[in-house]
């Protein structure tokens, strides 16, 4: 019976935890290039597919590809200097993605 009583939702530490990232990856976020920046944004916060994105941005899928590889790259290493090498990051799973992750 607790089993389907139980709050399988996240728990208010999660919570808090997720809000703290979304703040900190959107400072982050302020400090790419903006063509970098724009890319990162479409695909991984408004979830545009990658043909979707090059066709917003008016650029070849390669391009896109590549530009989220540099996002990616360059947001781990501010995030890596940020924390002083230290990262502890919450599970992430499209089901649990918070809606604080989204674009404030």
């Amino acid at each position: 019976m607790c089993d389907r009583l139980a709050d399988r939702g996240q728990t208010p530490e999660e919570a808090c935890r997720w809000g703290e990232l979304a703040r900190h990856v959107h400072r982050l976020l302020r400090q790419l290039a903006p063509t970098l920046r724009r890319a990162f944004q479409l695909r991984e916060l408004d979830g545009l597919t990658i043909r979707e994105t090059a066709n917003v941005l008016g650029v070849a899928e390669g391009t896109v590809k590549a530009q989220l590889a540099r996002a990616r790259t360059k947001l781990r290493f501010l995030m890596r200097k940020s924390l002083g090498g230290r990262i502890s990051l919450p599970r992430v799973s499209k089901k649990t993605q918070p809606e604080e992750f989204e674009e404030e």
